[in-house]
This record gives structure tokens, sequence and C-alpha cells, in this order.
């Protein structure tokens, strides 16, 4: 896996080993950004939810995001993301929170951020793409203009509204499914 545009491209990234965890692959995460950067050509403030290698966050980052956020519950998640930051040499533009998804979005509300886009990659399944974005929009963490980018499996099934945001575009690649939302009228 490696940065694919921007000031670290090439960039080679270290990423978990076993079957806990799923890289978003190169070719998935070019197609995800040019539907991303054709809404909007600029996302300051970004938040890495379940960031694993922390891959997309770092490939804003990269694109010129000015700072973003990095939330993995698994301390070994973690240990690699910084890895990752500090060998794009983003340091200075991250901050990385080892808890639960909760937990992270209440900090970023204490701390009053609103972000441009949120990626959210959870374990498959279960439910906590769905709680994520309830919990995103009841806390009012997203910019009025921002999108948030579910990743799930192919039979996972999310409704097109949640809240006040609703699906903008959705694309399957392979045995994922990406869902991009955006906040309705």
């Amino acid at each position: 896996m490696r940065i694919i545009a921007g000031t670290s491209r090439g960039t080679k990234l270290n990423t978990l080993s076993g079957d806990n965890t799923r890289p978003t692959l190169d070719r998935v995460k070019e197609s995800l950004f040019n539907i991303i950067y054709s809404k909007s050509d600029y996302y300051e403030t970004v938040l890495d939810l379940f960031a694993g290698s922390g891959s997309l966050g770092l490939e804003t980052l990269s694109r010129g995001s000015k700072f973003a956020y990095f939330c993995d519950n698994s301390s070994n998640a973690i240990n690699i993301i910084n890895q990752n930051i500090q060998r794009c040499k983003y340091q200075n533009q991250s901050k990385v929170l080892n808890v639960d998804y909760i937990q992270c979005l209440q900090v970023l509300k204490q701390n009053n951020i609103i972000l441009d886009i949120i990626f959210l990659d959870p374990p498959y399944d279960k439910g906590l793409g769905i709680k994520a974005i309830e919990q995103i929009d009841r806390l009012e963490l997203l910019n009025i203009n921002g999108i948030i980018v579910l990743e799930t499996s192919l039979v996972e099934k999310i409704p097109n509204v949640l809240g006040s945001f609703e699906i903008i575009d959705e694309r399957k690649y392979g045995k994922v499914k990406l869902y991009m939302f955006m906040r309705k009228g």
C-alpha cells in the first residue's frame, strides 16, 4: 500500500498483519479520491475513524489537507499509524487517538472540532458505520458541505438517509462497497 498522489506520492505505508484489518486497495483509494475531489477540491480537516493503517487520512494530507485526526481502538493499529505518519513526515499535522469511535467523536465535540471529511472503515457487518454516522449527526461534527465516506461489505444494508445525511454516491469494488454521504438539502 502507498500514497497515490500529492506531496507524499509513492510513499509506502506499513499495514497490520493478519485478517483483522483490510487496507483499502490502491485502485479503490484512487477511485474514491477522484470522486470526493470532484465534489470539492479541498478538505481542510479530516477524520480517519477505524483508521487501521491511516492510509485514507494520510492521502488527504498528501493532497493538501491541513490536519488529520486518526482513531483506532487497537494499540497495534496505533503503532502502525504513528509509523506511517512519521514516514510521511506529518507529525505536526496529525493527532492520533487510541480510543473507541464513540469516545473519539466525543473528544472532537468537546474540542469544538468541525470536520470536512470523515472516513469510516469499521469492521464489516456489525452496524458500526450506521451508529458512527448517527453519532456524528447528533454531535454536529461535519461541516455543512462535508462528506462522510463509509466502506462496507456488499451484504451490509445501508439506508439512503441517516439522520440529516443522505447518500450522494455509492460504488461497488470487488467485495466492498463505498457510500458517500452529505447533509440533506
